[in-house]
């Protein structure tokens, strides 16, 4: 008799973390643990939101026992969806504040969910243990006015490979990916549709996308990073992007 799965989520109070709890909730019976500096929309039985910024590390840290439960299950799986592009602009007109605050959200919080999740699972048997940690392409490129986004998303790329090294050596069974989710429609989108030409050369591309629909949808997305969870022994590699599977 299957025991069910846990599935530990940040980001889950709008776009495609949202998404990824209904979905979640909808294909199997799952104990859901949601993160998020709002209230969620999701009301179900197996939801349960954490309210937490991940911006503020103290209070990240005070709230590792809500997030990483106790409980007998046939998979355990996080998902580091929760993420900010920050202020779009050119070195030399960012705030200290914006600088340290994508990185404290896009690879500071992360890295001590990772960190607590290994400590908490990592000497399970039996047990399949995923963290997928969304990341961008712009990891991989360098994008004017986007220099904190990408950096933090490199950072990010590099330490989900560094941890899937180390699950190897240490033979503990936990899965790393680190997964692009394509371009995908949400607020996120909007924030760089509403920036300045003189700080983001690439505007013009991106209004496009939104004017000749070719953003994905936030379920889309969800669906993408979920098959590839399902499916996550005929991936190789801890890089991922859904435009390839």
């Amino acid at each position: 008799m299957s025991k069910g799965s846990l599935f530990i989520i940040t980001g889950t109070s709008k776009g495609i973390g949202e998404a990824l709890v209904r979905q979640v909730l909808q294909k199997n019976p799952s104990l859901v643990i949601g993160i998020a500096r709002t209230k969620s929309q999701v009301s179900h039985s197996n939801y349960r939101h954490v309210i937490c910024d991940l911006g503020d590390l103290k209070n990240l840290e005070s709230k590792l026992d809500d997030i990483f439960p106790k409980g007998d299950f046939d998979q355990i799986v996080m998902i580091n969806n929760a993420g900010i592009i920050g202020d779009i602009a050119h070195l030399g007109k960012l705030g200290s504040q914006s600088i340290r605050q994508i990185f404290e959200i896009n690879t500071i919080a992360p890295t001590i969910l990772m960190n607590a999740f290994v400590k908490k699972y990592a000497r399970l048997e039996e047990v399949k243990k995923i963290v997928v940690n969304i990341s961008s392409g712009a990891a991989s490129k360098a994008i004017d006015g986007w220099a904190g986004y990408s950096a933090s998303k490199a950072a990010l790329n590099m330490l989900t490979q560094t941890a899937q090294n180390e699950a190897d050596l240490d033979r503990n069974g936990i899965r790393f990916f680190a997964v692009a989710p394509g371009v995908v429609d949400t607020a996120m989108q909007q924030q760089i549709r509403n920036s300045s030409a003189s700080d983001f050369s690439s505007l013009p591309k991106f209004i496009l996308l939104k004017e000749n629909m070719n953003l994905s949808s936030p379920e889309f997305a969800a669906e993408k990073i979920l098959y590839l969870i399902e499916n996550a022994d005929k991936f190789e590699g801890v890089i991922q992007d859904v435009r390839e599977f």
